[in-house]
């Protein structure tokens, strides 16, 4: 699928360029410490990675995403605070979004989980596991694929390929009476509970995919982390 036209390079927030990004990770990682009497003092050095818990409105993919941020000490985004306003009004007012609303808010996304992770190897982000925990409906596989770097998008940095930061779904899946009841429930949100037969529809499954856990809506919240933490370990995540 071609990018839309729409798309345009997200300026509130600060963006550095790839090349001083590139070398504030080699001057980062020339700062490390040493060995101490043939052993090595630093932490156990792990990759980086992207988890992002998906799923249609009203499965609670906060309640889970932040449950996993205690366990996994990674550092949080709640996707739909990086939504622009024009989208959020939209929904507000029940009126789906379109593939062209959603692109540069997936873009965002990305960017912006590239860019803490940039800002962690420098050593100027959270100390914390390196990499994100993002909260995204990621409805469909195209995008998913924005979210996994597969697409070139505003604001990407260049030297972040897929491969640096791979990409991993946990899936709240659960069945529509339930997902009724639920958003129906929920106060304080601009997502009507009208808009979830429009997502259902949007919705591709991302069962089958690579790197994705499935986690049953009906569990609680502890039975989903630790499903979603057992799947990730066995997918080489964790």
């Amino acid at each position: 699928m071609s990018v839309s036209p729409l798309w345009e390079a997200d300026h509130s927030t600060q963006i550095l360029h790839p090349a001083i990004m590139t070398d504030e990770l080699e001057q980062s990682r020339a700062n490390e410490p040493a060995l101490t009497n043939g052993h090595d003092v630093r932490p156990e050095k792990r990759h980086p990675i992207l988890i992002i818990v998906m799923g249609v409105a009203g499965t609670g993919k906060s309640t889970l995403a932040q449950a996993l941020d205690v366990r996994l000490d990674l550092p949080y985004i709640e996707g739909d605070e990086l939504h622009p306003p024009a989208n959020i009004d939209k929904m507000s007012a029940g009126i789906p979004l379109t593939d062209a609303d959603r692109e540069p808010w997936l873009a965002r996304l990305r960017t912006t989980a590239e860019r803490m992770v940039v800002q962690q190897e420098a050593g100027a982000g959270p100390t914390r596991r390196p990499g994100a925990l993002v909260t995204c409906s990621a409805l469909r596989r195209y995008y998913r694929d924005i979210l996994r770097g597969a697409h070139t998008v505003p604001g990407h940095i260049d030297s972040m390929t897929p491969s640096m930061l791979p990409t991993y779904f946990v899936y709240i899946k659960g069945n529509l009476e339930l997902l009724r009841e639920r958003i129906a429930k929920r106060t304080g949100h601009y997502m009507k509970p009208s808009m979830l037969d429009s997502q259902l529809e949007t919705l591709e499954s991302p069962e089958g995919e690579e790197n994705v856990v499935v986690v049953p809506l009906e569990d609680t919240t502890e039975e989903q982390v630790r499903k979603a933490i057992e799947g990730l370990k066995k997918l080489g995540a964790l």
